[in-house]
């Protein structure tokens, strides 16, 4: 959990849905929705975050993919060599 310091809080106005206000009181203590939505908004960007790493580093593996075959042919050959 996350240790939060009061001071260093921002006001924010947010408007939310009713049904969202509902789902959040209902997990929530009373007065605790500005926790809630810190840990839920924390949470969601670091998994885009991860999501969007995972998609580059698939991207870059599928263009690089022939080239890393044609080299680890080459080494394939060479270790046989020797």
């Amino acid at each position: 959990m996350l240790n939060i310091n009061t001071t260093n809080h921002k006001r924010v106005n947010v408007t939310l849905p009713p049904q969202t206000l509902k789902l959040i009181d209902k997990v929530t203590e009373k007065g605790d929705r500005s926790r809630l939505i810190d840990e839920a908004v924390r949470f969601y960007v670091k998994e885009i975050g991860y999501s969007n790493l995972r998609k580059r580093i698939r991207e870059g593996a599928l263009m690089r993919s022939s080239r890393d075959l044609e080299l680890a042919e080459e080494w394939f050959a060479l270790d046989n060599e020797a």
